[in-house]
């Protein structure tokens, strides 16, 4: 079946850079596109990014574009999302997504941006 788990979150200083990581397996990873999405408390959920099944084509919220770089390893069947320069409005839990026939989400990894 479908697994997602992602990785690689925490609690950052404001400036400071995070790289989470999101392990997939149960589907070709190679042939679906990847997204992160994220969702802080009260609000929801929202498209952070997304790469294409070849990582040549990328998508980026508006509110991350110039910060955060999506990357895909599809021999590792692992996606990422490098993100820099953070901001206390980045604090939420990180979700990585596919959608194979219907949509997949990970357990989500907590990102904290806090001085």
């Amino acid at each position: 079946q479908v697994q997602l788990v992602e990785s690689g979150g925490g609690l950052v200083q404001p400036g400071e850079s995070l790289r989470l990581s999101c392990a997939a397996s149960g589907f070709i990873f190679s042939s679906y596109t990847m997204s992160w999405y994220r969702q802080a408390p009260g609000k929801e959920r929202e498209l952070v990014a997304s790469i294409s099944s070849a990582g040549g084509s990328t998508n980026y919220a508006d509110s991350v574009k110039g910060r955060f770089t999506i990357s895909r390893d599809n021999a590792e069947r692992t996606v990422y999302l490098q993100m820099t320069s953070l901001k206390p409005e980045d604090t939420a839990v990180y979700y990585c997504k596919a959608y194979v026939w219907r949509p997949y989400w990970g357990q989500g990894t907590q990102v904290t941006v806090s001085s």
